[in-house]
């Protein structure tokens, strides 16, 4: 990875605001203070975000580290991440993540999320066990493939054993056990 700085920084700035206004309404989301209207500008955003995305991969392949620097790399996959509305956005946006990844522009376990969300928004069992279900009284592993495997698999993209990862998430999110507050909704570990 670079260190350099980055060829588009105007890029990088609209990726990071853009990420981080999304990332604000769905923690309210997940804390369930929401109504009807916030809920409908949260999608329009997620899709403003999705076209902006798509232009930049469009034009650039994917915005990684040398073009946008680490911090907007990152905030562009989370753009990608919660693009569920645009599966085939979203399924390209995993191979052009891949490509970088390969020359190494990008950081392998942002592919390993995006590609196993890809595989759930599409109905298959996800790869390294980073998609959850947050239901109001327990974390669930979205279905995952060959399970007795995933650890071996986690390890081979950088994050650590499933038993901590969903020990964090439990904390982050249930930090005193449960909430009857919290509304099901899909996560992606934390990465």
């Amino acid at each position: 990875m670079t260190t350099e700085t980055p060829q588009r920084p105007d890029i990088a700035r609209e990726l990071i605001a853009r990420a981080t206004e999304s990332a604000a309404h769905r923690a309210t989301r997940v804390r369930n203070q929401l109504d009807g209207v916030q809920l409908g500008r949260g999608r329009h955003t997620d899709y403003a975000n999705a076209k902006f995305l798509r232009r930049v991969l469009g034009e650039y392949e994917w915005p990684g580290h040398r073009l946008v620097g680490p911090a907007a790399a990152r905030a562009a996959w989370s753009i990608a991440l919660h693009s569920d509305h645009d599966l085939v956005f979203q399924r390209a946006a995993t191979i052009l993540l891949g490509r970088a990844v390969e020359v190494g522009d990008a950081l392998v376990h942002h592919w390993a999320h995006l590609h196993d969300r890809t595989l759930i928004n599409t109905g298959q069992d996800q790869e390294y066990g980073t998609q959850l279900l947050l239901r109001s009284d327990r974390i669930e592993l979205c279905p995952l493939r060959a399970p007795g495997s995933v650890d071996k698999r986690r390890v081979t993209v950088g994050l650590p054993p499933i038993a901590v990862a969903l020990e964090t998430v439990r904390r982050r999110y249930m930090p005193n056990g449960s909430s009857d507050e919290v509304p099901s909704v899909v996560l992606a570990e934390a990465a």
